[in-house]
Order: C-alpha cells, then structure tokens, then sequence
C-alpha cells in the first residue's frame, strides 16, 4: 500500500516506536477472565480434608500389612478421578469456544497496513475497523464516522453514533461505517479490563449438598482424634490387642464416619447429568451449580442475547399516501441491496425479509450508505428518482409528527422508519429536494421463538423472573410483556436511582429495570439473595460480568463475550436459552435422587459415631475394614446408585441434610441398639470376635434393606427387583465369599438370634422412621436443630474465607 497518511494521526506508530512501547509494557496483553487452570482443578480437587483423612487411614493399614482392608480407597480415588475430568473438560470446551471467536487486529505502522495479533497492539497504535470489527482496545476516533453496537458493554442495544474525536470502549462492535482510531488503553487499564477486574475474585460454589458433605466430614474429623485415640488406647492397653488388629479396628470404625460413597455417588451423578445436558449443547463448568439451579426461585435476565436473539427482524410495512405495498418494498429492495456489502443489523433484517418478497429492485446508479450522523440511508435508480430510508425525525423533519398515529399502531416494541422518494442528493449525501413518504417500515428486537414458552415454564415452576437490560426500561417492559413475563409493566429506569434505599426498594416492587450500569446488576442480585433467594443470572457480555459472578448460579451464552463465558458455570453452546428448562429438571431428577439415596450412606456414619464411643467403654469395635467394604457395596453403593439414576422431576422441598437426616437417623438408632444388645450377648452366648461381627454385620444389612424398602416406596417393578437381587447377593455374598470378608459360617443360635434380634431391629426402625417423618413434615425440632447448625457452619466458612482473603 503507498504511503498516503501523511497526517501524523494517520501514519501510525514507527517499529521503533512500537517496540519502545513494549519495553515499557504498554501491549494489550489479554487482561480477560480466565478459567482455571489444569494445575488449579487438580489441586482443588486433591487437597481436601476428605482425601487428606482417607490418605492418613489407609497409611495406617498400610503399616498392619492388611492391604486388602484398604479397599475404601478405590472409591476415594474414583471419586477424585471423576471431579478433574468433569471439570478439565469442561474448561478445555469453553477455551476452545475462545479461541474460536480470536481474530486479528489490522493496524497502521509506518503508513502501512498490518494485521497483527490483538495482545500485540500497543498504546498509541492506529487500528483499523470497519463494519463488524469488534474494537481490541480502548481508542480515539481519528477519522471516519460510524454507528456502534455497545451491547456487549452497557446493555443498550441500540447503536450509538461516533465520529472523530468520540472514544470506542473494548468490546464494542462497529454496526456500519468504518474508522481510523488511535489505541488510548491497552490490557488492564481498558474499560472491559476493569470491570473484568472486579470479578477475579475466587467465585466459591454455592451448593446446599457439598456444605453438607463438608460439614459432615469436618466434623467427622474433629472427633476422629478422641474417639479413635480413645479406642485405640483401650483396644491395645485395657483389652490386651495387638497394635496391628487395634489398628485395623480403630480404622473400620473411623472409615465408617466419613460417607466416602455419598461423595462418589454425588460426583458421579453430578458428571452424568453434566454429560446429559453437554449433549444438549449446555456445558456445565462446575458441576454443583446443577444442584444450586435446581434449587433457583428467583431468575434474572438479560434480555439482549437471552429474551432476544440480538437481530432485529421486520414487524411489518404501512403504505402511505395512496402508495401500495408493492412499491415500498420495491423502495426497501433497492436502498438495502444497493448496500449489501457494508449491511448494518437494520439493512441486514430487511435483507432477510426480503427473501420471501416477489418483488425486484430497480438498477442503482448511485449507492447513499448509512450514516450513524444521518440516520438513513438512500440511492438513486438508473431512471433518475433518487429513494431514502432512515429515521423520520431526519428524513422528513417537523412533518413527521403528522405521522404520529400511524407509527403507534406498531406498538412500544417497534423502531419505526420512513421509506419515500426525493429530489435527490448532494455530493455529501445529504437530501435534496421535499421527501414524500411512501411508507413506514417497523423492526424490532428478534424474540427468541422459544423465549414465551421458556418463561411460561418457570411461571409454572414457581420461579420469580426478573429482566436486568441496559435498555430504555419501557422497551424492555414491553418485550418482557410480549414473552409473558409476569408484572412486566413494573418498571424502573435505574438511572434514576441515586441511593442504596432506593435501589433496596426498587429490587422488592419493579420486575424491569433498564438503563443498568454493571455495578448496578451486581448490587440487584446481591440484594435478592440478601432476602434469602436463590438466584440464577443469564447473560453474554462484559456488562454482566460482575452480576453473573455474584450469582448463586450463573448462565452465559457462548456467542457473548470470552469474560462472561468463563465466569459463568453454565455456557449455552447454542446460544438457545430454552435449554434452561432441561438444565432445571435434569438437576431436579439429580438432587431428588441424590437426597433419597443419601440417607443410605449417613446411617452409616451415624451408627459408626454412636458405636465408635461406646467401644472406648466397651472394646473392640465389631467390624473390621473388609466388612464395611460388604456392607457399603451391597446395602448403601448398589441401590444408591440404581436409585440416583431414576427419572425424578419434583421441585426440591426441604433442607438437604434435614430431609437426609430424617430417614437416615431412624436406621443408625436401630442399628446401634441391635448391635449393643449382640455385643452384650457374646460372653453369654460363648461367640467369639468373628462370630459377634458377623451377627452384627448380617444385622445391619437386615435393617439397610428395610431402609431400602422405605426410601423406595412407592414400589415399581424395577425397585422390587432391586431389593430381591440385594437379599440375594447378601445370602451369596455370605456364603460364597464368606472367607474374604471374614463372615464366619452362622450355628443354629446364631441363625435363630439373627432372626429374632433382625425382626426387633425392624420394628423399632418402623416406629422411629414413622415419628421422624412426622417430625420434617411438621417443620419439628430435627429442622430446628440442623438448621442452627447450619448456619453456625456457614458463619464459620465465612470467617474462614475472610482470613484466607485477608
């Protein structure tokens, strides 16, 4: 290319003078959010309290030489191997949705045309851009005149005019005309940058199970110390063991109070749901967020990219004057194909229209591209009439109010423009000559097709749906209205807001807000859940970056910008937000399955706390490593897992660990009765160690199927199948591979007692499982009690992370 910018503001930057610039560091190093990286996931995921206990247990059994009793690992290191790979996937995919949507820059240096990479642009550089161009850096225009799309940055979907002089922000988008600017802001110091700065704190995950899961273990782990201290002290000194049989037992019994299954199954689940919905084009990034959707009963939407598609499509056309509709798409045809090549979103809609249309555009002599300053855009035809589309207020000035009520028969959602015939232009484009209007023409912004039947859903689901746009608030108002979203006519212009009071009252009275600034967003979703909702926020740009952080569970589409997919937990592929639907019921059928099957492993852990204090007194503990192994297989990991995977779209009622707690406490009691009164038995009965732990064992597996029998009502053929093939393999299990897993063969008395004390067990778990059911229906003192509970741990947590942020 010759050198023709001789202007200074033109010729760009010399090499010299660029690589100064990057000796100081003024590159437009990539200064977006970034997901995690591999090392952080696998070190997320390794360095837990659940896998740091598990580790310290099984170094014990290491040392007995038992090393078939360290069979409880297999599941901790399945359960750690699932979570990585779930989570690196998932990064790798929304990676690869960025680097797709990468692009190069084109830049002047030395008066001569490059294309360089965008982290290579450095300040003062002159950047090319024309229609389409997303702007890599903040910059100043230096020549040229263009309409741009700010969307992505403020919300506001109409485009907003510059010209020389006038700043572009990074992220923006050129809607028509091109420009010459010069870089101003590059990396962190740009607009995006700082708001994308706000939101690199770690984003903790928001989910009922895994505080649940964490607080049983923690407090697992603090009474580890004393009652397997305790134990083992007892075991080796009072009843005269052997330090390596006192080991394995103290070990049995703390393995047993840590619900290692329940964390597999969880995650497990969690990663069949997360594969289910990845089919469905919806990748999931943390695979809690499933549960905390689940849960959501408040959603806020943004409606560029999520209510509306970010096209505009034509609503119709209003012939005037005596004029038919023949002639003004006729008019439409030639102004819009005549400018085909530079189409902005209006030209472009019309362009679509105009496929199913019959009618064909005269010859164009001369082309009147769309000016942002104009407002329209014209031609004129091989037979010497000259046409103009644009916006009424510039095209036919005080007579367009005249037009008034024809404009207002399309409604509040249409952008309505005028198309006609004039005397011509002159050489800067600029109309000549009367207007005469031959008709309007209104678009407005494209309404997903799916967006009414998505919103009726979460009506229907009990969800509170609210619209966050950056918008004119009567706009958004009435595309809300139009997709049934309920209460759409309370609205509030948020720039109106000037206090926090006012804010807190706008958030409890107005569904829509527009005119939103980003801080703005995040304050609205801070304040719901301030007033104990679970929020959910969808949205695609650097505008909701901060908000969709702040979320309990946030969603993005993939077309949005690169910060907004990887603070997000779910990214739609496909941009259709009609898949929330399936997102919400596939963590209904996860976290209803999930919360049945739990009580299954937290009778384990419940009776193991209970028998690991009373065998400090009362010596030794009666199960050894290989037999929780049994026991764990066939009563709590075969049906949890059957009955985690079965169809289940209820709406989640109740607190998790509540709800668990109630079914499950009822078996550990049972348990922990029949077990004392064997233990009690054994010097009475002559039974010796093996003998009194298989009683025990075969006990507990008699007072699991009941639980089964419980949790499974009502009754299908699959579950009665379930409990048939359990009571099979436990017959087997015992008779086949009794020597394995230490069962000693049953006497006479033993079988007898097994029947007699198997049936007292059950009845007193029907009695008690009768009155806790009760109890959760009634909101009794079990709630009460977890509920303190829970909120002491959350207070906790919560001081925990400050001193960790601190």
């Amino acid at each position: 290319m010759p050198r023709d910018f001789e202007d200074p503001n033109t010729f760009g930057l010399s090499a010299a003078e660029v690589e100064e610039r990057r000796q100081k560091g003024l590159v437009n190093a990539n200064a977006d959010v970034k997901t995690k990286s591999i090392p952080q996931i696998v070190a997320e995921h390794t360095f837990t309290l659940f896998n740091g206990v598990n580790a310290v247990l099984a170094l014990l059994v290491f040392l007995t030489g038992q090393y078939r009793n360290m069979l409880f690992m297999v599941i901790v290191l399945a359960n750690l191997f699932i979570g990585i790979v779930q989570e690196i996937r998932a990064k790798l995919t929304v990676d690869r949705l960025t680097l797709l949507t990468a692009t190069d820059a084109l830049v002047i240096r030395d008066g001569e045309k490059q294309k360089v990479s965008v982290s290579d642009i450095v300040q003062d550089d002159i950047i090319c851009l024309a229609h389409g161009d997303q702007v890599p850096a903040d910059a100043t225009i230096v020549r040229g005149s263009v309409s741009m799309n700010e969307s992505l940055l403020t919300g506001e979907s109409d485009a907003v005019h510059k010209g020389p002089g006038d700043e572009i922000l990074s992220g923006s988008f050129v809607d028509s005309g091109s420009l010459m600017a010069r870089v101003t802001r590059v990396g962190a110091a740009s607009y995006a940058a700082k708001i994308n700065a706000e939101a690199k704190y770690v984003k903790q995950a928001k989910s009922e199970i895994q505080d649940s899961l964490r607080m049983v273990v923690e407090f697992s782990t603090i009474l580890m110390p004393f009652l397997g201290g305790g134990l083992f002290l007892r075991s080796v000194f009072a009843e005269g063991m052997s330090w390596e049989a006192a080991i394995l037992s103290v070990v049995a019994a703390l393995v047993s109070m840590i619900p290692q299954g329940l964390m597999l199954l969880t995650s497990t689940v969690l990663a069949i749901a997360t594969t289910r919905l990845g089919a469905k084009n919806v990748l999931v990034q943390q695979s809690y967020c499933v549960e905390t959707l689940a849960r959501v009963d408040t959603i806020c939407l943004d409606k560029t990219g999520t209510i509306t598609s970010g096209r505009m499509e034509l609503m119709g056309l209003l012939p005037l004057g005596g004029h038919d509709v023949s002639e003004v798409r006729q008019a439409v045809l030639a102004i819009t194909g005549a400018a085909s090549d530079d189409a902005n979103e209006t030209a472009a809609a019309l362009l679509r229209a105009a496929e199913g249309w019959t009618e064909e555009a005269g010859a164009v002599s001369r082309v009147i591209p769309f000016s942002s300053a104009r407002k329209y855009s014209g031609c004129v035809l091989e037979d010497g009439r000259s046409l103009a589309l644009g916006a009424g207020q510039f095209v036919m000035g005080e007579r367009y109010a005249a037009l008034s009520r024809d404009v207002a028969t399309f409604g509040l959602l249409a952008r309505v423009l005028v198309v006609g015939s004039c005397g011509g232009f002159d050489e800067e484009g600029k109309i000549e000559g009367s207007f005469e209007p031959w008709g309007l023409v209104a678009l407005r912004d494209e309404i997903r097709p799916t967006a009414q039947e998505t919103i009726s859903y979460f009506r229907r689901e009990g969800v509170d749906v609210r619209v966050i746009s950056g918008d004119d608030p009567r706009t958004v108002s009435a595309i809300a209205s139009a997709v049934g979203v309920p209460h759409a006519e309370r609205y509030i212009d948020a720039s109106t807001i000037q206090t926090e009071e006012e804010l807190v009252h706008a958030v409890e009275t107005k569904k829509i807000f527009g005119r939103v600034t980003p801080q703005q967003k995040r304050e609205i979703v801070r304040i719901l859940e301030s007033h104990g909702h679970t929020v959910a926020m969808t949205g695609d740009g650097v505008n909701d970056v901060l908000a969709l952080r702040e979320a309990d569970c946030s969603v993005a589409m993939a077309s949005g910008s690169a910060a907004a997919r990887n603070v997000a937990e779910i990214v739609l592929a496909d941009n259709d937000f009609a898949h929330m639907p399936e997102v919400v019921a596939e963590g209904r059928r996860s976290i209803n399955n999930l919360q049945r099957s739990a009580s299954l492993f937290l009778v384990k852990t419940g009776f193991a706390i209970a028998l690991c204090f009373i065998c400090i007194f009362f010596p030794p503990f009666p199960f050894l490593p290989i037999q929780e192994s049994f026991f764990s297989g066939l009563i709590i990991g075969y049906p949890s897992f059957v009955l985690a995977l079965e169809p289940n779209h209820e709406r989640l009622h109740g607190d998790f660990l509540t709800n668990v707690l109630a079914r499950s406490l009822p078996g550990s009691i049972a348990i922990v009765f029949i077990i004392a009164v064997t233990m009690m038995m054994e010097p009475l009965m002559g039974w010796d160690f093996v003998q009194t732990s298989t009683l025990c064992l075969l006990l507990v597996c008699m007072v699991g199927v009941g639980l089964i029998w419980r949790i499974s009502r009502p009754l299908t053929p699959l579950r009665c199948a379930l409990i048939a093939s359990i009571i099979i393999a436990i017959a087997g299990g015992s008779l086949l591979f009794g020597n394995f897993f230490m069962i000693e063969p049953l006497t006479p008395w033993m079988v007898v007692y097994l029947f007699s004390a198997g049936a007292l067990a059950l009845v007193l778990f029907a009695l008690l499982y009768r009155r806790f059911d009760k109890s959760i229906e009634h909101e009794g003192r079990l709630a009460y009690v977890v509920k303190k509970a829970e909120v002491a741990y959350a207070q906790h947590r919560s001081r925990v992370r400050s001193r960790t942020r601190g």
